[in-house]
């Protein structure tokens, strides 16, 4: 498959089986909760053009760098531990842009404390969704993203809900509550989730044994800098 294959999605369903498309890699498939790439060329097409500048401010392996490359756009990633040399060691709340220089972002944020990313104490990763401090410091990250963010421009935001030990959060809604303080909704985008450990037969006989619900999707949330 090469890019003029690719089908720019019309729907609020988005459902990609692979993390990469094409036979050149984007990101590393083995990191952590690693995006599709398919997710960020999408919102490429839709919300940028070439030339744009593109900042992702936690990039993990560098998918958006790599995609935005092929996709000639001027392109910029962050993580508070940098996977590979070209992305920019930064924390997410705290990033070395100036204000309003930036035409798109896109972020895959921690939804808990449920990956291992790094050892880096201030990683947001390390805190559970259950505790009102997640919320704070995604707070914080929202309010960045709205400094450096050009008015009339577009920020994409995936994130999940957590189901654990018979307690469901809703990280979801509490992150959408937060990001209506400084954007304007745009649209919420259903991406299913593939590939994830709960996936196997056992989790799947769990699920009905003991009334719960395997998570399925992830929300990305689209919003607007009035």
């Amino acid at each position: 498959m090469n890019n003029h294959d690719l089908t720019l999605e019309t729907t609020t369903l988005w459902d990609f089986p692979t993390q990469n498309y094409g036979s050149i890699p984007h990101g590393d498939n083995k990191y952590p909760g690693v995006t599709p790439a398919f997710i960020i060329w999408n919102l490429l097409q839709r919300y940028t053009v070439e030339n744009d500048l593109v900042v992702d401010p936690m990039c993990g392996s560098g998918t958006t760098i790599d995609v935005c490359k092929e996709e000639n756009r001027r392109v910029l990633g962050f993580d508070i531990v940098p996977y590979r040399e070209d992305i920019i060691p930064a924390d997410a709340r705290k990033l070395p842009l100036v204000n309003s220089i930036v035409d798109f972002i896109f972020i895959d944020s921690p939804y808990s404390n449920n990956i291992h990313y790094n050892d880096h104490p201030d990683n947001i990763g390390h805190i559970s969704c259950e505790s009102p401090r997640f919320y704070k410091e995604l707070e914080k990250v929202a309010q960045e993203l709205h400094r450096i963010l050009k008015k009339g421009k577009y920020l994409a935001w995936i994130i999940a809900d957590q189901a654990k030990k018979e307690k469901f959060t809703p990280v979801g809604y509490k992150l959408y509550s937060i990001l209506e303080k400084y954007f304007t909704p745009v649209d919420i985008i259903c991406v299913t989730r593939h590939n994830q450990k709960s996936n196997t037969p056992i989790w799947h006989h769990r699920a009905k044994k003991y009334n719960f619900y395997l998570r399925g999707f992830k929300y990305l949330f689209i919003m607007k800098k009035p």
